[in-house]
């Protein structure tokens, strides 16, 4: 449970050198439509940040919460765009709630219907989108980058549902106006905005499928429902089998069943732990759900189809 300062501090590095290769090879090839290369390179890089700013939330990085909320405000607001205290707010309530009906906001989404209430509350275009989300699901990824950058801003405009710093409004501002003033600077008005889609829809892209494996399709709690934490966390969770590269892939969100049962401890931690709290669920009879990457997949597309249709047999 440790934080491990050094491991972290050797991924900021080596993530932030990645990042400035990005934006150096940006620079060098200039006004080029080889830029979308760039573009796919650096949504990578934006997604890994984004890794980094989800662990420092969870104070996995130093253990101390102003060092750990500086290192979240650098990756979120300054070098991604995204309002870290909006995210950590609405992440503190997921980890609270996992997949709780009407109390977990990562199934509360208007697109997306997680829990057949929601797509029975539909009216018109609604139940049609509902119906055919399993195909849309990830073509709608697509937008997630945007939805994103769209609700930080809004929350920092609104200034409520969050303690709004001036420094992070700040931050959020310099990366907005750097990020486009570089894109449409060096670039013709097509090529920045192609650069743009391309950026943007990939880092959706890869956050959604790094995230949606965790917990969609898995066990889902009505309120009022009695179970204890345990059983809350591991039912609503899957992991995800793979060596290094999937660890790196995922940002260790792979080993979510133990990041559920222990949101501070650091990322490289996980994977020890993961015989442990097996065996410990083997024993108490728990389900403890873990698949490959394709399988946990075609799981959450067959709940998004289940749902969308209405379908009887849907359990929860």
């Amino acid at each position: 449970m440790r934080p491990r300062p050094g491991w972290y501090g050797t991924k900021i590095a080596v993530n932030l050198l990645l990042l400035a290769v990005g934006w150096a090879a940006f620079a060098l090839i200039g006004r080029s439509w080889w830029q979308l290369l760039t573009a796919a390179f650096l949504a990578v890089g934006y997604t890994q940040t984004g890794f980094i700013g989800h662990d420092a939330g969870h104070r996995q990085i130093t253990g101390s919460r102003r060092a750990d909320d500086v290192i979240g405000r650098l990756h979120g607001n300054l070098l991604i765009g995204l309002s870290y205290g909006w995210w950590i707010a609405k992440h503190n309530r997921h980890h609270a709630y996992p997949n709780q009906v009407g109390r977990d906001p990562d199934i509360a989404g208007n697109a997306i219907a997680f829990a057949p209430e929601h797509a029975r509350a539909r009216r018109r275009a609604g139940i049609w989108l509902a119906r055919c989300q399993a195909w849309l699901f990830f073509p709608m990824l697509l937008l997630e980058g945007w939805h994103l950058h769209a609700a930080s801003i809004r929350v920092l405009l609104r200034r409520r549902g969050v303690k709004v710093r001036l420094a992070e409004a700040s931050m959020l501002a310099v990366h907005v106006a750097g990020y486009l003033g570089v894109l449409f600077w060096l670039l013709s008005p097509a090529q920045a905005v192609a650069f743009l889609v391309v950026h943007q829809g990939l880092f959706g892209v890869y956050m959604g499928s790094s995230f949606a494996p965790n917990h969609k399709g898995m066990a889902m709690f009505r309120p009022g429902d009695q179970v204890d934490y345990v059983r809350r966390q591991v039912l609503s969770s899957r992991n995800i089998r793979g060596g290094p590269v999937t660890d790196f892939a995922l940002g260790g969100l792979n080993y979510q069943i133990e990041h559920h049962l222990f949101p501070s401890m650091p990322r490289p931690n996980l994977r020890l732990a993961r015989g442990v709290v097996r065996a410990f669920c083997t024993r108490h009879g728990i389900r403890y759900c873990e698949t490959d990457l394709l399988s946990s997949y075609a799981q959450v597309l067959r709940h998004l189809n289940t749902v969308g249709g209405l379908r009887p047999d849907l359990e929860y």
